[in-house]
């Protein structure tokens, strides 16, 4: 692989990066949200959809995360 395409996909890994940080920060907010409801409320439809919700922003991070380590490996 030649120095251009491991600035390109060095580039491609920074911006991951950065949407990693976003999807953090949003599972955060969704995760004290969830937390700070009272207990009936967590097990209300509106809690199961946050549990919901964090469980897939934890899976998209862990994609994202994964994508990373692939292009790491690809750069070398």
């Amino acid at each position: 692989m030649n120095n251009e395409r491991r600035k390109e996909i060095a580039r491609i890994i920074g911006e991951l990066q950065q949407l990693q940080s976003d999807i953090e920060n949003v599972l955060g907010e969704e995760q004290d949200a969830f937390d700070n409801m009272p207990e009936g409320l967590q097990q209300s439809d509106r809690g199961e959809a946050a549990s919901e919700a964090i469980s897939e922003l934890e899976s998209a991070q862990s994609g994202v995360d994964e994508v990373i380590s692939c292009l790491e490996n690809a750069k070398g």
